[in-house]
């Protein structure tokens, strides 16, 4: 049965638990929830359906919230599967219902299904508004955020946005998690690198007198609404949340570790408010990910490795670099028995990258920690404190 929402409106969504990759590379280890909702009035509007391996739960969920009603519109908002899949068995169970969606949103039905439901269309473009009676619903284009058929839904009566992916995050909802640490990852990995598509979209939000937030993954958000638009703002700009250092390093042999290592003790001896340290051989990339983008500073480590850099710091540059990662100040521990030229390709990597400040201090470590690597790391620890 559906979770009620406001009295007129029915969360009928399903939750996850077994998926082990979310996108076939976020671990997901309290699984995810597929949000969909019912607006029940003079006429009734389904928003979304649900991943395909749960779409007899879906129809069977929405049955149950309609009282031997015939639903009248699909609201598809975003075609993502886990979102879409039970679109053709919505149709096919209501024939006379209508689909509403964008244009581009349309075109990829036809992709995925083989039929773009023409006769029983209804594209919506910006500001386009459908009325169920008491509810006057208003949608609002939201292109790659993070797809470029993406819309949002505001509704007048209850001060509902229907937010899509925006304001999502990771986990199910039968599982009690803090949001922003879920969220967070979620924002970064998925949308981090559409940042001014989102910024779009908050300006737009910023006109609406909004109440609740209804998001395709995670919980109804209905209090302290503030708190989750600025954070979204925070995240959007690329402003650093957290004051900070997050010291990023492979190692082959432990020596380079033991750099990273140092380095961060000497951070919180000199009264940095938060030091992180991350294997990325060995710790989730999307939490080294998140982590970078959370903090103010970062620290790279790592080898040279084939005259290039080890291959688990390449990824992870790749990673900030293609999220647009900016506004931070960054530093190099270096390490390399013969040869070490990772610094400056770890330099290289970010050539392209907005307002990156690079420490003035460099550690280069043949080989193993000694009294001059030593107090290279305790020059870029003071400069970074």
């Amino acid at each position: 049965m559906g979770v009620t929402v406001t009295e007129t409106i029915q969360y009928i969504g399903v939750n996850d638990h077994q998926i082990d990759l979310f996108e076939g590379q976020y671990d997901v280890p309290n699984g995810m929830a597929y949000n969909s909702y019912v607006i029940l009035d003079e006429k009734i509007a389904v928003m979304d359906t649900v991943d395909g391996a749960f779409t007899k739960e879906w129809l069977a969920n929405l049955q149950g919230v309609l009282s031997g009603r015939t639903p009248d519109y699909l609201v598809v908002q975003h075609m993502e599967p886990d979102h879409s899949a039970g679109i053709t068995l919505a149709m096919e169970t209501y024939p006379d219902m209508q689909i509403v969606a964008t244009a581009k949103a349309f075109t990829m039905m036809k992709q995925f299904f083989g039929t773009d439901f023409a006769g029983r269309q209804i594209v919506a473009k910006e500001g386009t508004t459908l009325e169920l009676g008491s509810h006057v619903l208003t949608f609002l284009m939201a292109p790659m955020v993070h797809w470029p058929e993406v819309m949002m839904t505001y509704d007048a009566k209850d001060k509902v946005l229907f937010s899509a992916d925006g304001f999502g995050k990771f986990g199910a909802l039968d599982v009690e998690e803090d949001w922003a640490c879920e969220a967070r990852r979620y924002y970064f990995g998925i949308v981090g690198k559409y940042g001014a598509q989102v910024q779009a979209v908050l300006k737009k939000a910023a006109g609406l007198e909004i109440d609740i937030i209804c998001a395709l993954h995670g919980p109804i958000l209905k209090e302290n609404l503030d708190y989750y638009l600025g954070l979204y703002q925070t995240w959007s700009s690329y402003t650093p949340e957290n004051e900070g250092v997050l010291v990023a390093y492979t190692s082959v042999y432990g020596h380079t570790k033991a750099a990273a290592e140092l380095l961060a003790e000497k951070l919180r001896e000199k009264g940095s408010p938060k030091v992180v340290a991350c294997d990325l051989a060995r710790e989730d990339m999307a939490e080294a990910v998140e982590d970078a983008f959370r903090y103010s500073k970062l620290v790279l480590a790592t080898t040279t490795y084939n005259a290039d850099i080890f291959p688990a710091m390449k990824e992870f540059i790749n990673h900030l670099t293609e999220r647009n990662y900016q506004n931070r100040t960054v530093g190099f521990i270096e390490n390399g028995s013969w040869a070490p030229t990772a610094a400056k390709g770890m330099q290289k990597m970010f050539e392209s990258s907005k307002n990156i400040t690079f420490a003035e201090h460099t550690v280069k470590i043949l080989s193993a920690l000694n009294e001059s690597s030593e107090a290279q790391i305790e020059a870029l620890a003071a400069e970074l404190a």
